[in-house]
């Protein structure tokens, strides 16, 4: 499938040349950012499950996992499917698959997908998984979901305990352990709030991890974690693996948290949009609008090609705008580049990831699991 950019990969100074709006993934920045991670977790002898709800892509699973990662996580089923496709191993589906052709379809890819995990929350779900791996001549294995506070999905501690137990014995599910995911804490600003709440969070989940060991059940896994808490949660001793996603990019909304601290991850991700209007005075017009960001967390920040102090703001569904200080002008055709907001849902805009080694571009990588939401 031909690209409108294919012609200026590789040649010096064509990242500025790309049809915008664009995605830019810096790789070098990327790259750091993945060997950081890795080697943080080498160093605190936690594994690694990043989460590839974030980048969608089997081009950077694949970097990922190449420096130690032991397999990614996705968010959907169709996310799953479209990185096993791709020929990525040892993924786990990170929400609840209850409905009969969502079961038929994780049997389907269990069939095919080495190493594939799921999480089950109730004990109606776990039947009917249960059953349907019977029936296919399958066993999966199986975590289970614990609700720490988010309350987005998840088991009470006293139902999942339930769920453990009957799981022990299942000729279809084999229990691996539990997942726990803190959500609602990734975002806090103040750090000792953060690692106060986060550990406390996980506190009854390592109780009841340690409770069913002692039980003789197989607790080998307790997977969860994030980007906010990815230096916090290792010292709580009840992670055996982290499923951080946005530290691969690090986005606007990341950027806040780290703020006043040492920003851990470098920026990495970038839509590059071009001025196609000056005609109001200390004000321009860009062709990047709320289709081209993800809106719920606000404008994007300005990377570079503005004069400093310059403001984006999203000017309807086409257009962004930038407003000038003082004295300050852009010209109609200048390019630039802006933080995303919000990495996730952002990326799920756009097929194509415009790689760029330094000011060239280097490579086209498709989003590979864009849309698989399902």
């Amino acid at each position: 499938m031909t690209h409108l950019d294919d012609d200026l990969i590789g040649k010096p100074g064509s990242a500025a040349k790309i049809a915008t709006p664009a995605l830019v993934l810096d790789r070098a920045a990327m790259r750091a950012n993945i060997a950081a991670m890795a080697a943080f977790a080498k160093a605190k002898g936690i594994a690694l499950r990043p989460h590839a709800k974030t980048h969608k892509s089997a081009e950077i699973a694949r970097e990922q996992i190449a420096a130690g990662a032991l397999g990614v996580c996705v968010a959907k089923l169709g996310e799953a499917e479209a990185l096993s496709a791709s020929g990525i191993e040892n993924i786990l589906v990170t929400s609840p698959i209850v409905s009969a052709r969502a079961i038929a379809r994780l049997v389907g890819l269990a069939g095919r997908a080495k190493g594939l995990m799921a999480v089950v929350d109730s004990q109606g779900g776990a039947a009917a998984l249960g059953a349907a791996m019977r029936e296919a001549g399958l066993r999966l294995d199986i975590l289970v979901d614990i609700n720490v506070g988010l309350g987005r999905t998840g088991a009470s501690l006293e139902s999942a305990a339930a769920i453990a137990r009957s799981l022990a014995n299942d000729p279809a599910l084999r229990l691996r352990g539990f997942q726990a995911y803190a959500g609602h804490l990734m975002h806090i600003a103040d750090r000792a709030e953060r690692r106060a709440k986060s550990h406390a969070a996980l506190k009854p989940v390592g109780a009841l991890a340690k409770e069913l060991r002692a039980e003789g059940l197989a607790i080998d896994i307790v997977s969860g974690g994030g980007t906010g808490t990815f230096d916090i949660d290792p010292d709580a001793g009840v992670f055996t693996e982290l499923q951080v996603g946005s530290y691969v990019f690090m986005d606007r909304e990341y950027c806040d948290v780290f703020e006043g601290e040492r920003l851990p991850f470098a920026r990495a991700l970038f839509v590059q949009t071009t001025i196609i209007s000056t005609n109001v005075k200390g004000l321009a017009t860009t062709d990047a609008g709320i289709k081209s960001f993800a809106a719920d967390a606000g404008p994007p920040t300005i990377a570079n090609g503005a004069p400093e102090g310059a403001k984006y703001f999203l000017f309807g569904d086409e257009q962004g705008g930038v407003v000038l200080p003082e004295g300050e002008a852009l010209a109609a055709g200048d390019v630039l580049r802006c933080v995303v907001p919000h990495c996730d849902p952002t990326v799920n805009l756009y097929d194509t990831y415009h790689v760029i080694d330094g000011e060239t571009l280097a490579a086209l990588w498709p989003v590979t699991a864009r849309g698989r939401s399902q």
